[in-house]
């Protein structure tokens, strides 16, 4: 594969990976949307892909699992209404385009409809948030398992009781071209990368554990020694913490939110509720609600998919669309929902980029990229100051989530006591259970000091994964009910 050079457009190299060498060029490209044309269809557009990913993973001292994929194929869409018609290869070929391309043309009665395919193609965007690195050539494998050995001889130095490290390095190169039947022509290079550490304590026949870790839309030399040890102390941190935790009570509570990666709950609870296919079907719970007041004042959520070198950026989404930020919900109002463009078209609504997809062999769907709480004017520790007796979570494990009624039930991987305004001792096995669109009520006061997570979110929606970002200010919620196991 010809390599990047800083003069060669994201263009340029989509096309030298996935055209040039399977004898495509635009007029085969428009001949095939063209083909789809012949019956009545809204809209078509055709997906070009091809990834490269590595994971290494050290467990006991040592590098016991590696592996590297190479994939590449094309995803042909076609629209007609509310009815999506789709077919993919992982055979680039025009006989394989026109195959699929054929194959679409049953979701749409025979005779050409008002909507003709443009007659050429023009060049979309333009934006660089990231690099167009190839993260998978920037380290050689020796200084891969290098990197692992660091992580682990860091986090066994920071204390005797740790007894067990387990640190992973992934990265992913990542080459789309979509072309669309409107005239579109669009291509993003995507570099990502990610470390993380799970670090395993003992004491007294008490195991405990940690985690952290991070990364984003850069090469492997992000990762300094600083920000290793920073996610070695995170994770030992935390398993300590733990070691030390007691039974967390249960009942209805203040609850304190910590900043950056509590915003998770944002994200299931609130965010998949505003995605646009939800609320085109009247299934989510800010359905129809466009206007009115869903949250408390001082409550400003947005969805960001500009934010340079974030998880969750991208410089267009899987439509050829540019990303933006939208402002979901304002002031504790609801102002718009997060848009690809069938369910903005069906709903007369702008689209907002935020079509993704998993691979060409998906569907596109509206999805978040990265969703966050703007901040407030409180100083964290007032906040935590004006708590007699509740719970601060600082960090979260998974959680479930129901769209239709909002309600969510999230575990707490860190969390402490709060007690006459002051933080306390730790507990372990606090639940908190509730309803999206409620609990945004409940906020009654909002830190100054928004944060974003350190680049490890995950997103699964209908069986597609695709990396996002989270993050929001410290949040006091009133009257939360939480479970414990005390």
């Amino acid at each position: 594969m010809k390599p990047f050079e800083p003069n060669l457009s994201s263009l340029a190299l989509a096309r030298d990976v996935l055209l040039t060498p399977f004898g495509l060029d635009e007029g085969k490209l428009i001949q095939t949307l063209g083909t789809m044309f012949t019956h009545k269809v809204d809209y078509a557009d055709l997906y070009f892909q091809f990834t490269k990913n590595e994971g290494w993973s050290l467990e006991e001292g040592i590098v016991k699992t590696g592996s590297f994929s190479i994939d590449q194929g094309v995803g042909v869409r076609a629209v007609s209404g509310e009815k999506t018609a789709f077919a993919y290869s992982d055979e680039i070929s025009e006989a394989a385009l026109l195959d699929a391309a054929a194959a679409t043309r049953t979701i749409a009665r025979a005779g050409a409809g008002k909507i003709k395919v443009a007659g050429s193609l023009a060049q979309q965007g333009g934006r660089s948030l990231y690099l167009p690195h190839d993260p998978l050539g920037s380290l050689d494998a020796a200084a891969k398992v290098k990197l692992l050995e660091r992580v682990e001889k860091i986090a066994r130095a920071k204390d005797p009781r740790v007894v067990q490290v387990m640190a992973g390095l992934a990265g992913e190169y990542d080459v789309v071209l979509v072309v669309r039947s409107d005239g579109v022509l669009a291509a993003d290079i995507r570099p990502l990368v990610r470390v993380s550490v799970t670090v395993i304590v003992e004491q007294n026949g008490r195991r405990e554990m940690g985690s952290s870790g991070g990364g984003g839309r850069y090469d492997y030399k992000y990762f300094t020694d600083e920000l290793l040890t920073q996610y070695a102390e995170d994770a030992v941190k935390g398993a300590l913490v733990n070691l030390d935790s007691r039974p967390a009570p249960a009942g209805p509570m203040t609850v304190v939110l910590g900043p950056g990666w509590p915003g998770i709950l944002l994200h299931e609870a609130i965010g998949h509720g505003l995605e646009g296919d939800f609320n085109r079907k009247g299934a989510s719970a800010f359905s129809g609600r466009i206007g009115e007041r869903v949250a408390a004042k001082g409550v400003t959520v947005v969805d960001d998919g500009t934010l340079p070198d974030r998880r969750g950026s991208l410089n267009m989404d899987d439509e050829g669309n540019p990303t933006q930020c939208t402002t979901l919900i304002e002031d504790g109002i609801l102002r718009g929902y997060i848009q690809d463009t069938m369910n903005a078209r069906l709903m007369k609504m702008p689209v907002t980029g935020n079509a993704r997809r998993e691979s060409f062999a998906h569907l596109p769907m509206p999805r978040m990229t990265n969703t966050y709480m703007l901040a407030g004017d409180k100083d964290p520790a007032e906040i935590l100051a004006s708590v007699k007796n509740g719970l601060y979570a600082v960090n979260f494990g998974g959680g479930q989530v129901d769209i239709t009624n909002g309600k969510f039930v999230f575990s707490a991987s860190e969390a402490y006591m709060i007690e006459d305004g002051k933080v306390t001792y730790p507990v372990k096995g606090a639940t908190l259970i509730g309803n999206g669109p409620e609990v945004l009520n409940r906020v009654s006061m909002i830190g100054n000091d928004m944060k974003l997570d350190p680049g490890v979110g995950v997103c699964g929606k209908e069986g597609q994964s695709v990396p996002v970002g989270v993050g929001q200010p410290t949040l006091r919620l009133d009257g939360v009910t939480v479970g414990g196991t005390a």
